[in-house]
């Protein structure tokens, strides 16, 4: 579903993402963990195309910044990114003609109704408080039900109820086939809710796990998280890093990481 090969973003001397390469299966949830500051996000808006880097991504077949990808494809910033004008509705309405969905209303509704938004949608953008510009953010990404979807940090701000309902909501659309990339600094953000997970460490991408490789050793995310991001970062591309250490199997035994 997603190719990432030798992606690398540089602030002036400070290099971000340091020659990534990564392939992300169809139908899978994958966990993109790391420290703040470890280049997450940045990562994201790179395979998105909102930021310029260099290096190859292609998203289902296509270059990450063809129509045919950006139509497949939904993202909800860690920041909401709202219209200060814009109604609660309006939102949702503009994000939908631009997918130029049929019939987005009564999954707007629904979705209104499940993040206890329905009786807001008259709100401006402006006018809703954090929690609700985060849900409004994550209803957004998901309304076109997109077979990629991106999120950053989608639970901060987020009540109890509401973190109930997007964990469920995740769900629902990894079931029904829709390929996750959640990128977080709290490892127990998503449960057993993952198949892989990318750990990512000063620019570099340290380690890829499967959860099955974890499992039949009886090792926790956190124990692996905590022995991979541990270690001194050598100055050597992630790819380089993950062939050269065999002993570790990141890859889990899997062929298509």
């Amino acid at each position: 579903m997603l190719k990432v090969k030798g992606l690398t973003k540089a602030y002036g001397k400070v290099i971000a993402n340091n020659n990534l390469s990564f392939e992300i299966p169809a139908q899978s949830v994958n966990l993109l963990l790391g420290p703040n500051g470890a280049g997450k996000s940045t990562l994201i808006m790179c395979i998105l195309g909102l930021l310029r880097c260099s290096g190859d991504v292609t998203i289902a077949g296509h270059d990450k910044a063809s129509i045919e990808a950006k139509r497949i494809v939904g993202y909800m910033p860690e920041i909401p990114q709202l219209y200060p004008l814009l109604t609660v509705a309006e939102h949702l309405e503009f994000v939908s003609r631009i997918y130029r969905l049929e019939d987005w209303q009564r999954r707007a509704e629904e979705l209104l109704e499940r993040f206890d938004l329905k009786d807001k949608k008259h709100k401006l953008g402006a006018q809703l408080s954090k929690g609700m510009q985060q849900k409004l953010s994550l209803i957004s990404a998901v309304i076109a039900q997109p077979k990629l979807l991106l999120v950053d940090e989608p639970l901060i701000g987020l009540d109890p109820p509401a973190i109930r309902e997007a964990k469920k909501l995740f769900h629902e659309l990894a079931e029904a086939g829709t390929t996750l990339v959640i990128s977080t600094h709290i490892l127990d953000t998503m449960g057993d809710l993952w198949d892989r997970s990318l750990i990512m460490q000063d620019g570099y991408l340290k380690a890829i796990v499967e959860r099955d490789y974890l499992d039949a050793r009886g090792l926790s995310l956190d124990e692996f998280f905590l022995e991979v991001t541990n270690k001194k970062a050598e100055a050597e591309p992630a790819e380089e890093q993950l062939q050269t250490a065999p002993e570790k199997e990141y890859r889990g035994g899997g062929s298509d990481v």
